[in-house]
């Protein structure tokens, strides 16, 4: 369980706005980032606030329109194309919750701030790697803009250590593919490695 992010809701000059801030939830794939996302936003929920959860309208896994984690635990969203869209369901707000942020372009960062600055609190879960090991989209930009970073951990599907790699078992090299247990497993530093490895010298073959 995680200490909820609180930077505390009024500044101490109690005619200035509400205090926004940003999250961002990172790890590898099967880390659990949507579901501290989920339990997050559904505090949120219980504490009566209003809350707008969104995620890429190209991410249909699990369901075209809810966010849903690999628990199968899920939440309604609205699924949006670009992050500017965002703001045309925020205006009356408290929380923003985005899923799978890697997906969405640089303008996330620009539209994230903005929403921090006019008192929102934003959680952001998304992939900070891809299948490379690279940094992906947006996320370090986010992060690096964020005032809680949390890193989930996966378990390694080879030697069961703690893993933070995304590694893909098919031969494609789309920097964009949706997928699950059948595409992708988390694997930690070394393993991870060795199948790279591998998978290069069976490409050379």
């Amino acid at each position: 369980m995680f200490i909820e992010p609180h930077l505390g809701k009024y500044h101490r000059d109690k005619n200035l706005r509400t205090t926004g801030w940003i999250e961002v939830i990172c790890g590898s794939m099967f880390s659990g980032k949507t579901e501290e996302l989920i339990r997050r936003l559904n505090r949120a929920n219980i504490a009566r606030q209003k809350v707008e959860i969104f995620k890429p309208a190209i991410d249909t896994r699990y369901h075209d329109i809810d966010v849903v984690s690999h628990n199968s635990n899920s939440i309604p969203s609205t699924p949006i194309s670009t992050p500017q869209e965002i703001f045309l369901w925020t205006s009356n707000c408290e929380v923003v919750g985005i899923d799978e942020a890697q997906f969405f372009d640089d303008s996330l960062v620009e539209v994230c701030v903005t929403l921090a600055n006019t008192g929102k609190r934003v959680i952001i879960a998304g992939l900070d790697m891809d299948f490379q090991g690279r940094p992906f989209g947006s996320m370090p930009a986010l992060m690096a803009v964020a005032e809680f970073v949390t890193k989930v951990h996966a378990i390694c599907a080879v030697c069961g250590s703690v893993a933070s790699y995304s590694f893909r078992l098919n031969a494609s090299q789309e920097r964009v593919l949706l997928g699950e247990t059948d595409s992708y497993e988390a694997r930690c530093r070394r393993c991870y490695n060795e199948g790279m490895l591998e998978q290069e010298r069976k490409r050379k073959l």
